[in-house]
């Protein structure tokens, strides 16, 4: 059994009609009910009757992971699967595993995450460029050490510095999104980020993330202004345009298809943001120099590597691209950058580069969103960090005064006094 990186699913069928493709003919009956009791046992909370479209990533990384688990393999090949669950629900993954290779079937584990990867396997290969470059046992060799095998080179610490908040510049106040089909509704979501300031929403794949960020950029829109507002302007009503156009810029979680059009150039794809604006796009017409000069300096600062000089979005590898979505927004200045999920599937050398550039672009006065599933990211780069549950948003606290086991517990729905 596999699970992959990049799904490897039907999204017009349900759940359970994916994960029947992988296994003998029985019941669907039968099957959701096996179905539920997996998702039960390993904290995999999934609805067998759901279409797959309706699932956001970390949902679909699910039904690949249950999928697996039900097949009984003898071999079991993982790519990032903790990427969706929190530190309590991947320890159980964990004992899951270590349980499968006592009963002797072999895994194949393949993460950026090093400490899993030193907390888990027996053995490391380090593959670069498409090479092995080491093999090592990574319970005696550093998390350090092997990045630095992963990347060739020396990798930096990310550098943080003390930063004063400046007045308020983005406000939620009591946002409320109905539920779209299959998604999470918005429950008076209210939260303030200050101008030089970064705050990290974290939280279990689907319990609004997706929805909260469609009614932030403005692709969901309220139904009162004041509920969204960037430096005092009400924005709620307004689509993803005139919030641009306010200073804010967008880093949405799926970086195909979404963050970016795989079939169209890189300089194609800086239109598709910066036309709002950058006077890219004035009386109907396209500056495409401009937009070619503005690929290059994305290129350049945040060294994105290609085989050609203005290549197809999709002909990039995952790093690279999820290096290039950021830094097109980056080289903005925004006043407001929300980014979901910022380094989801890079390698270390990759993920330093953005973070280190999410706090630059703090020091420089603008008001930084994160929401990502990665609690060492949000421990790394945050000033303060709420959480999603259920469409709800806890206040944000300041990293310092909680702790990743009590941000888990809020993750899963522990109650504030559970979490103390």
């Amino acid at each position: 059994g596999m699970v992959f990186q990049h799904f490897s699913v039907f999204e017009a069928l349900t759940v359970a009609e994916n994960i029947a493709l992988a296994l003998p003919p029985e019941p669907m009956r039968a099957l959701a009910a096996r179905i539920a009791a997996v998702s039960a046992t390993y904290g995999l909370a999934i609805d067998p009757d759901r279409p797959v479209h309706t699932l956001s990533v970390g949902e679909t990384q699910r039904v690949e992971i249950i999928r697996c688990l039900l097949q009984e393999p003898r071999l079991l090949i993982m790519d990032e699967p903790t990427s969706v669950l929190t530190p309590q629900e991947a320890e159980a993954l964990f004992e899951t595993l270590d349980r499968l290779a006592a009963d002797g079937c072999a895994i194949l584990y393949i993460s950026h995450k090093l400490d899993e990867v030193r907390a888990l396997c027996d053995r490391a290969t380090i593959l670069r460029r498409g090479a092995v470059v080491a093999t090592c046992d990574p319970r005696t060799t550093s998390a350090r050490d092997l990045a630095e095998m992963m990347v060739g080179e020396r990798i930096g610490d990310v550098a943080r510095a003390a930063r004063t908040p400046g007045a308020p510049m983005l406000e939620l106040c009591d946002l409320s999104i109905a539920a779209p089909v299959g998604g999470v509704a918005l429950s008076e979501v209210s939260l303030t980020v200050h101008a030089g300031e970064i705050v990290g929403i974290a939280g279990v794949a689907g319990e609004g993330q997706t929805e909260l960020m469609d009614a932030l950029t403005g692709e969901v829109r309220a139904t009162d202004a004041d509920t969204v507002t960037l430096a005092g302007k009400p924005l709620g009503r307004h689509g993803p345009t005139p919030r641009r156009r306010a200073g804010a810029a967008f880093v949405p979680e799926e970086r195909n298809g979404h963050a970016a059009i795989g079939s169209m150039t890189l300089s194609e794809n800086i239109v598709l943001s910066h036309h709002a604006a950058e006077g890219i796009a004035t009386g109907g017409r396209i500056d495409f120099a401009k937009a070619r000069d503005w690929m290059a300096r994305v290129r350049k600062t945040f060294d994105v590597r290609a085989a050609a000089e203005d290549p197809e979005a999709g002909s990039l590898s995952g790093g690279n691209l999820q290096k290039f979505v950021v830094g097109r927004e980056i080289l903005r200045n925004p006043r407001l950058l929300v980014v979901s999920q910022p380094t989801w599937g890079v390698d270390a050398g990759a993920a330093a580069v953005i973070r280190q550039a999410l706090i630059d672009l703090a020091a420089n006065g603008a008001a930084v969103l994160v929401i990502s599933q990665d609690l060492e990211e949000i421990f790394e780069i945050c000033d303060r960090v709420g959480v999603i549950f259920r469409g709800r948003v806890s206040p944000p606290r300041a990293v310092g005064e909680v702790s990743a086991e009590s941000i888990g517990l809020l993750m899963a729905g522990a109650g504030a006094e559970a979490a103390a």
